[in-house]
């Protein structure tokens, strides 16, 4: 598999995708609606990314950016080959990768000056330790994460990070966590817990890890999140993903479809058994009116973005 996410104009997103699932996905676009596709790497980096746009009848427009306005570079060429070509090299990370096309750079202005922060020591302080947590949860996308940071301080008639400050945040305590990762070695806890949930959902139990904002929302919204055939389910919500960031365990949460106790126990035997072939280790007393906890856990989950 590519270690990249693809995205569509049609709001679809592709993550770590095989090299003949690219290719499909370029060769797909160019109706109404479905016109172009942007990828980018796994950990996203801030202005990396490749792209192509394609109506019918036309060429296909490819670009790439690395990492700055004055590096990015469009092409032009008649069919989809050469692209589908270049950008599994681009994904690869391959040496001349986009050899032989004819690159010119595309200009789009001086970058914005972005003004440094207006807040105090206790909002600086308060607005960084938000994005870090959620950051540490390690499911938000930067795009989420910007977005967390523009509305954290918000009142009634104050608005104290703009967008671009916001971005300029995000980008910063991002870069500073993909530095941290890359010194992480094996397998990680969510790693392990990912397994575990695939093979849940393999069996059977709607499994989905940081899912809705807490329990009710959760409850109310696990029944259409899975199979219309799934016998359970088992989730977690986000406050549980900042509780295990802040080293006081995962809760999960599960139960059976028919709402009897004896599926839920069911359920409960299958994560904790679930769990522990994919090596953690739980406490649960058997009772379906408990959650299950995953402890310990050391929460280091890889970025997506």
């Amino acid at each position: 598999m590519l270690e990249i996410v693809v995205e569509t104009e049609n709001w679809q997103r592709h993550v770590r995708v095989s090299a003949e699932e690219l290719a499909a996905l370029v060769r797909r676009i160019g109706g109404h609606g479905d016109r172009f596709l942007v990828v980018q790497r796994i950990p996203d980096l801030p202005d990396v990314f490749a792209q192509v746009w394609h109506e019918d009848g036309g060429a296909y427009a490819f670009e790439h950016r690395d990492g700055a306005a004055d590096r990015h570079f469009r092409t032009a060429v008649d069919g989809p080959a050469e692209v589908i070509t270049a950008m599994t090299g681009w994904a690869r990370q391959e040496a001349g990768w986009g050899a032989g096309l004819a690159w010119s750079r595309l200009d789009t202005g001086p970058a914005r000056e972005v003004p440094p922060l207006d807040l105090g020591a206790e909002d600086r302080h308060a607005l960084e330790q938000r994005v870090r947590e959620v950051l540490s949860g390690g499911y938000a996308s930067r795009a989420q994460l910007t977005e967390v940071a523009e509305e954290y301080l918000v009142t009634q008639d104050r608005r104290p990070v703009s967008r671009e400050q916001a971005v300029a945040l995000v980008d910063r305590l991002w870069l500073e966590r993909v530095a941290e990762q890359a010194t992480w070695e094996g397998v990680t806890d969510p790693e392990r817990l990912t397994r575990a949930f695939t093979m849940l959902q393999a069996a059977g139990i709607t499994a989905r890890e940081n899912f809705s904002c807490c329990r009710t929302c959760g409850d109310a919204e696990i029944g259409g999140a899975g199979e219309p055939d799934a016998r359970g389910f088992v989730y977690f919500h986000s406050q549980c993903t900042d509780s295990a960031v802040a080293g006081h365990g995962l809760t999960l949460l599960y139960g059976g479809f028919d709402g009897s106790p004896q599926t839920t126990m069911a359920v409960g035997h299958e994560v904790v058994s679930a769990l522990d072939t994919a090596g953690l280790r739980t406490e649960w007393d058997q009772d379906p009116n408990r959650a299950i906890t995953v402890t310990p856990v050391d929460w280091r989950r890889r970025l997506v973005g």
